[in-house]
């Protein structure tokens, strides 16, 4: 394989969140009067917590407020109503040998409870997260990425995600990208951030 540094994305990447992500969208949004429709929210899996909330209409006064009602619902619901992607165990099994980590606009407590959730805190020699107010994520993902770099000692490096998010952040943090289709992005949008590689399946890791 040509990397020895692996860096992943969590929610589209390692396991489905639609459930409670959206969930967790649609209880927050009802606090301020908003109504949404689940599937219209699948969208905002992947980007800045903050953005998504302006973008269905949150007021800037409201954000933070939107924010705390999301991780109410969140921290004791909706973080269990997410699902592994069935082929990531063996692949995560097969790269023992490499340098693996990971790298998420969640906020790290909940991702390292995600992981641990579904037995994947053992491949990971790092997880990389945002600060509860959002400082590391409000320029893009590229310090997020580039603390897990820092962290492991990385060489050789590439970024998976499905979202613009991981290809536009492994570009600033100065690393390849692995654009993935089984989570929330499309092809035309992880071509148009520039993703390195693209893949469909998990098991083509080990054909690039």
């Amino acid at each position: 394989m040509k990397y020895d540094t692996y860096i992943f994305d969590l929610d589209g990447t390692l396991t489905d969140p639609v459930e409670g992500i959206t969930k967790s969208f649609q209880y927050a949004a009802a606090a301020f009067g908003i109504k949404t429709e689940l599937a219209d929210l699948a969208r905002f899996i992947g980007p800045p917590i903050r953005d998504s909330f302006k973008e269905i209409g949150v007021s800037d006064e409201n954000v933070e407020s939107a924010v705390e009602k999301y991780r109410e619902y969140f921290s004791k619901t909706g973080i269990y109503q997410n699902a592994l992607y069935p082929d990531l165990p063996r692949v995560l099994e097969r790269l023992k040998g490499k340098t693996l980590a990971v790298a998420t606009n969640k906020v790290k407590p909940y991702a390292k409870i995600i992981l641990d959730h579904f037995d994947l805190s053992k491949y990971f020699a790092f997880v990389s997260g945002d600060e509860p107010d959002g400082s590391l994520s409000k320029d893009g993902k590229g310090e997020i990425i580039r603390i897990a770099l820092s962290a492991v000692g990385g060489k050789n490096a590439v970024m998976l995600g499905d979202r613009k998010h991981d290809i536009l952040g492994a570009a600033a943090a100065g690393i390849d990208s692995i654009g993935v289709l089984w989570g929330y992005g499309t092809r035309e949008e992880l071509e148009e951030a520039g993703a390195t590689h693209i893949i469909k399946e998990a098991e083509e890791i080990f054909s690039i």
